[in-house]
């Protein structure tokens, strides 16, 4: 049988280890966090946990951080190419359905106009 190394948990968040610290870094690094899906992030904590490089509860609190980042890393993304794509839009003078919207509500003022002059008058 395989003799399983058992990792003391440290008692507070001043007590971590080296290794929680190192895997943490990697993981959440820059726009790499962005390229994980949480099943690669999942598969690489359960391995450092089965190898006993990795406490479960410091896994568990990777898990949980890298997919808050990747959320947030995400929400930002968004917000950048929504932006880029008006200001693209703007610059190749492409109407927007605001502008749609108000020349169909100014045609249908219009119609109205002409179907009052166009009634015959008693």
């Amino acid at each position: 049988m395989a003799n399983k190394t058992k990792v003391k948990q440290p008692a507070s968040e001043k007590e971590r280890s080296p290794m929680f610290e190192g895997v943490r870094r990697v993981l959440l690094a820059g726009m790499g966090v962005m390229a994980l899906t949480m099943d690669e992030v999942q598969d690489f904590v359960d391995k450092m946990v089965e190898r006993g490089e990795l406490a479960e509860k410091d896994g568990k609190k990777i898990v949980r951080e890298v997919m808050e980042k990747r959320k947030k890393k995400a929400e930002e993304a968004q917000v950048k190419v929504t932006k880029r794509v008006r200001e693209i839009m703007n610059r190749m003078d492409i109407s927007t359905k605001a502008d749609i919207e108000a020349l169909s509500k100014a045609v249908d003022d219009l119609s109205k106009k002409v179907d009052e002059l166009m009634k015959p008058r008693e």
